[in-house]
């Protein structure tokens, strides 16, 4: 395998990487990126590295046994070697491992250290992962990212949520490298600013629908209570006062009186929650003030309810259309129409019956139109294709007060 000649001095890291000055790699081919570790993590990146047209060197305790498992252009070797060959280096090891590096401190000093570790719990140490490697080696310059992306992400190109990279760290020159680096390899990169972002970064591949739970628990209670309340009133009263047994109604009919009610109900929370905050910041005659914690989490699960919403009347949809194809109602309709028969009854059309039905299906059908337009709206695609204005009109948005703490304090001089 040809030699991989060395990188410039770390001082000189800014001419390597941003030879433009733009930030942008003007030729991926005489950039070495180096990956400490051997894991499926850093198999994945070395062949998403290596389809951008960067060189790779790997650093592994056994490079013999390691270099079965990667490509035959990959220069796998000793870390000693790895360290020395690149100014950027990509630590793929386990936070407990951490420490088998300290021999390589002085071959360290001045590089960037690429932390992509994550826990098995949040907050399941003090200090965040990237803090710790800092605290390791302070002679080094430490970044956290690439630690939200997964191997199956790497190997087969960012699509969807894996798309987006959060980045950290102290000095804003490597920042700025990395975030570039992750543009080459085709993430989109979200700078999150110091170190002290890393404990935040390192917990968001543990949190699993953080903001879906509230909304699903509204969703279900509502949903039991008005089931609940149709059993009763359809199925069981009538039962009791005229022994009438009507508990075929249960998995169909009670179902779909069920669905439409929550399904509005939770509509009318995604404005309620809008409709509030204007009053409290009325009521207190400025937007310069927090919101209550509780008035703050509704806000943020608007989007929630608002497709949880359009779940209900979907199924709703779907349930009306199989009501008239139930055996059941055939029945009913063989039965009604031999007792008018038979009875010689002329006219059975009830006009107050036939308005109600045709009411309620036309405002079942305005209100899925516009649930249907609130949902697709939320499609990042759509979204980004409309201006603020134009997704205000249709989206119910709320701009949240703003903290004052957050700016300094200025005196004005007369």
């Amino acid at each position: 395998m040809e030699s991989i000649s060395m990188m410039g001095s770390p001082k000189n890291l800014n001419e390597t990487f941003l030879p433009n000055g733009i930030n942008g790699i003007k030729d991926n081919n005489k950039v070495t990126i180096g990956i400490i570790g051997s894991g499926d993590f850093a198999k994945s990146l070395t062949i998403r590295l290596i389809r951008c047209g960067y060189r790779v060197v790997v650093g592994s305790r056994n490079p013999k046994f390691a270099a079965e498992f990667f490509p035959h252009v990959i220069d796998v070797t000793h870390r000693e070697d790895a360290v020395a060959k690149t100014n950027l280096i990509f630590v793929a090891i386990h936070r407990e491992h951490y420490s088998s590096l300290w021999d390589l401190k002085h071959l360290l000093v001045g590089k960037i250290l690429v932390d992509v570790s994550n826990n098995m719990r949040v907050n399941q140490y003090p200090e965040s992962n990237a803090e710790y490697l800092a605290s390791l080696f302070p002679d080094s310059i430490v970044v956290k990212g690439f630690n939200v992306i997964s191997a199956w992400a790497l190997q087969l190109g960012p699509k969807d949520a894996s798309r987006q990279v959060y980045i950290c760290s102290n000095s804003v020159q490597a920042r700025h490298q990395v975030i570039e680096l992750a543009r080459q390899l085709s993430f989109i990169p979200f700078d999150s600013g110091a170190l002290s972002s890393a404990k935040e970064i390192e917990n968001l591949p543990l949190r699993l629908f953080t903001l879906w739970k509230g909304p699903v628990i509204v969703a279900v209670s509502l949903a039991t209570f008005f089931f609940v309340y149709s059993f009763i009133r359809d199925v069981i009263h009538p039962y009791l006062r005229n022994q009438q047994s009507d508990f075929y109604k249960i998995p169909i009919e009670i179902v779909n009186k069920t669905l439409p009610v929550v399904a509005i109900t939770l509509l009318s929370l995604v404005y309620l929650s809008g409709l509030l905050a204007a009053a409290y910041q009325l009521y207190y005659g400025t937007k310069y003030k927090r919101f209550p914690p509780w008035i703050e989490s509704w806000l943020q699960c608007r989007k929630q309810l608002g497709l949880l919403s359009f779940f209900f009347a979907t199924v709703h949809v779907a349930y009306s259309l199989c009501l008239p194809m139930r055996r059941s109602e055939r029945y009913l309709f063989l039965n009604t129409a031999y007792q008018q028969v038979h009875a010689n009854v002329e006219n059975s059309w009830n006009e107050e019956e036939v308005w109600r039905i045709e009411m309620y299906v036309s405002f079942g059908i305005m209100s899925l139109g516009l649930l249907s337009l609130l949902a697709v709206t939320s499609i990042p695609s759509v979204n980004q294709s409309l201006n603020w204005r134009e997704f205000s009109f249709i989206q119910p948005v709320f701009d949240p007060p703003e903290d004052l703490s957050l700016y300094p304090m200025t005196i004005e001089l007369t």
